[in-house]
């Protein structure tokens, strides 16, 4: 993949302004392009190839370059929320389940409330206007999920008895990455240097990919322990 078979790439400054959002990455800029000239990006060298291969948000990082400028960019954007939000979401509730299996009033209350604290963060990520309100948009799903957890580990809640730490890490990572995305780091320390690989947004998209791979490896077992009905919940 070398960089001279595409487009001749644009700096920081002359890159449309919709796309300036962090100004430690200075070169490597693709120019507004066609639908198929942002597909031909898929196999020449820029700043953002290492994004689109190593994450779901393929469609977001392929066509955040199109001709349309900010008006297609901020629809790829919140799909890309969408895609982010669906996973803080979904993933959420198998592990609620199986944790407070033994007392359904409470799961069905602690279930419509995280269902009501979804809803609000998909509105105030869709609707944020930086990286770190973004970030805080999900900060109530977590603190939630934390509640949980907290049962599970004070022995109250049930559920798979490895599940718990695969739970833990999801959301370690998951942090770790929107912290390290929204310090700008290591390309803050040393601007030009990351512009291609390992700068912020890829170590992001990385620590996602594990964080998702973790909570896979927590909800499984939970799933296999919910069906296999050999527990017991304590009397009354």
């Amino acid at each position: 993949m070398a960089r001279r078979s595409g487009p001749r790439l644009l700096d920081w400054i002359n890159t449309p302004s919709h796309l300036q959002f962090n100004p430690f990455i200075l070169t490597g800029y693709r120019p507004a392009s066609s639908i198929s000239g942002c597909v031909r990006s898929l196999f020449y060298l820029h700043n953002e190839l290492g994004n689109i291969y190593i994450h779901g948000s393929v469609l977001y990082h392929l066509f955040m370059c199109h001709r349309g400028g900010n008006r297609v960019y901020s629809h790829l954007l919140a799909l890309d929320m969408c895609g982010v939000w669906l996973a803080n979401s979904l993933g959420a509730i198998p592990m609620i389940q199986c944790t407070l299996v033994c007392w359904p009033s409470l799961r069905l209350f602690t279930l419509v409330m995280y269902a009501f604290l979804s809803v609000m963060a998909g509105w105030r990520a869709l609707t944020a206007l930086s990286t770190t309100a973004r970030l805080q948009a999900f900060g109530w799903q977590a603190i939630a999920r934390l509640l949980v957890f907290g049962i599970r580990w004070l022995g109250i809640g049930t559920g798979a008895p490895r599940s718990l730490l695969c739970y833990l890490r999801m959301d370690a990572l998951a942090l770790l990455g929107g912290l390290v995305n929204v310090a700008r780091l290591p390309e803050r320390w040393g601007p030009g240097i990351f512009d291609y690989w390992c700068n912020s947004h890829q170590i992001m998209h990385f620590l996602s990919v594990i964080s998702i791979l973790q909570m896979h490896a927590g909800v499984v077992p939970d799933l296999v322990w919910a069906a296999s009905h050999d527990y017991a919940c304590p009397e009354d």
